[in-house]
């Protein structure tokens, strides 16, 4: 599973990456976290407000920091 965190390095999208990770260990599942802060790359997915959780090429969060149970159900 491919997990990025869309944003430009703020304390919430450093937040965002770590209950991910948390989140994705916690269910046992394969994946590979990477952060985008590039402006232009992080607009290719339509995204206004950071930070943005894409799993898979799909958006599931834009603009907060889920809870780690809401993480789980997206991620699994």
């Amino acid at each position: 599973m491919e997990i990025l965190i869309l944003g430009t390095g703020c304390p919430k999208c450093a937040k965002l990456a770590e209950e991910t990770r948390a989140a994705a260990e916690e269910l046992g599942v394969a994946f590979e976290l990477r952060k985008v802060t590039q402006v232009a790359e992080i607009m290719k997915y339509g995204v206004m407000m950071t930070p943005a959780l894409v799993v898979d090429g799909a958006v599931k969060a834009v603009g907060k920091v889920p809870s780690r149970a809401e993480l789980k159900a997206m991620l699994g």
